[in-house]
């Protein structure tokens, strides 16, 4: 990841290939997506972008399927000479495992067409269960030579089926090639989080368990499972979200200084923070169920998925040993939020009293950051109420990315992570060994889960979740 990756264009020349570019991802966001950095001028020159699908498209239609994807999704609209330019680009190829034929003669046809040996990616938009066939596809017919490949999630379902998916992926693409995609890792509020840490000298120093009590990332979702009951009640809220979301957000607060921003030692340290996780304790987990999940269509009458998670996680390394990291997001919740909160230790002497008039003692120190984009850091502390008496209240000061810094350009996870896979920076991709990992410290819950405890829907979960995080409070919803 480089200083100025804004600024930074893909100069190689690309065909890119969209499996599943019928399907919700790429209609939400990879086609809307691809569109934004066009008009933004930051993808190559000459470039191709390959629809591929089961069901057969007419380029056309394709080319109207997609003006219709950005007109609802985009955040430009599908006009202009932009737009022609973009949609010029555009073809359609029905594909298959075992008739790969009319991908090849459009690939040959963009390929001719740019000239020369344009670079080739391709994003794998696709249900889990087509991840190996679409890559033996590719091996078969030297489709995967000067390629990339983008992966979506899940890697696996457990570390059994994530090591055989890695096998499958590095039988045909080194490592180097593969781009395991978490569009959490591209949020602008997230890589801030880098130079929240390292940029500044009035925050690193107390980086540590010296002076943070605990940590809590919090990512509370306000929907169901939208009408998903085949895919969930396979997977789950902690496969769903933990493994490839909040444990990712957890490497980048807990990783050590890197010796720099390059994509190699950013990655060897998020990893260390992986290897540093002891295995989940299943009696500091709550599994959750909104009540109401089992009337979903398609859900067992007596199903023990969890639509709810929260968690406590250890990191027994030197700066971290002893605090606490809090993890919970859940379906149906009170809010649709992104938070991380460290709090931060009491002085070791107090000076003050610790009513503030409530009845209560007072709250610690606290360090907000909400990492949905815009987002916003939040410095929450205490301060002498005017007036005679030594009378203490709460203050906060803020920083507001929306209102400091011109968004005009700023780039969508999706969109940010496309571009560094077409620059071949892996800065904020997920590790072969780093996830594997990830499903080793998760085993232990895998294998034995408790019991889900049911939830209003509109809360904030179970009501256990406030033992789970005792002596400390969670955060949401008390935000300023």
């Amino acid at each position: 990841m480089t200083p100025q990756r804004e600024n930074t264009v893909s100069r190689d020349d690309h065909v890119i290939v969209l499996f599943g570019a019928t399907g919700d991802l790429a209609r939400r966001m990879l086609l809307p997506g691809l569109f934004h950095l066009a008009k933004a001028g930051l993808l190559p020159a000459r470039y191709r972008i390959i629809g591929s699908a089961r069901s057969a498209l007419t380029d056309d239609e394709f080319r109207q399927y997609a003006k219709d994807a950005v007109a609802e999704y985009g955040l430009a609209e599908p006009t202009g000479e932009a737009w022609r330019e973009f949609a010029n680009s555009l073809s359609f190829a029905a594909a298959q495992p075992t008739q790969p034929q009319p991908l090849l003669d459009v690939v040959a046809a963009a390929e001719k067409a740019l000239g020369g040996q344009p670079r080739r990616l391709y994003h794998l938009a696709v249900p889990p269960v087509a991840f190996a066939p679409t890559i033996g596809m590719l091996a078969d017919t030297d489709l995967a030579r000067n390629a990339r490949i983008i992966i979506e999630k899940p890697f696996g379902t457990d570390l059994a089926s994530a090591h055989a998916l890695n096998e499958t992926i590095h039988a045909t693409f080194d490592e180097s090639q593969v781009f395991r995609i978490d569009h959490f890792l591209g949020k602008e509020s997230v890589a801030n989080i880098l130079a929240l840490r390292f940029a500044n000298g009035l925050f690193e120093p107390i980086w540590n368990r010296d002076h943070i009590s605990h940590i809590q990332i919090d990512v509370p979702e306000t929907i169901g499972i939208e009408g998903r009951a085949g895919f969930f009640e396979q997977t789950g809220t902690f496969r769903d979200m933990i493994v490839t979301h909040l444990f990712q957000v957890l490497g980048l607060v807990a990783m050590e200084p890197p010796t720099s921003l390059a994509a190699k030692q950013l990655r060897d340290e998020t990893t260390k923070v992986f290897e540093a996780m002891p295995p989940l304790n299943v009696t500091h987990v709550v599994r959750g169920q909104y009540r109401g999940y089992r009337d979903e269509p398609g859900v067992d009458a007596g199903s023990q998925t969890e639509t709810f998670i929260a968690a406590r996680v250890e990191v027994d390394n030197w700066r971290w040993s002893g605090v606490p990291f809090y993890l919970r997001t859940g379906k149906s919740l009170g809010q649709k939020r992104r938070m991380i909160t460290l709090g931060l230790k009491q002085p070791p002497m107090r000076m003050f009293a610790l009513d503030l008039g409530t009845g209560q003692a007072a709250p610690s120190n606290q360090l907000a950051i909400d990492f949905d984009d815009p987002g916003w850091i939040a410095a929450r502390f205490l301060a002498k109420e005017p007036g005679a008496a030594m009378r203490l209240g709460e203050a906060t000061m803020s920083f507001r990315y929306a209102d400091s810094f011109c968004s005009q350009h700023a780039l969508a996870g999706y969109e940010r992570l496309i571009l560094d896979a077409m620059l071949g920076d892996q800065s904020l991709f997920t590790r072969a060994d780093g996830i594997e990992r990830l499903w080793q410290v998760s085993a232990r819950l895998l294998d034995n889960p408790p019991p889900v405890e049911p939830y209003t829907r509109g809360s904030w979960g179970p009501e256990s979740i406030h033992r789970l995080i005792s002596p400390h409070h969670w955060y949401l919803p008390d935000t300023p």
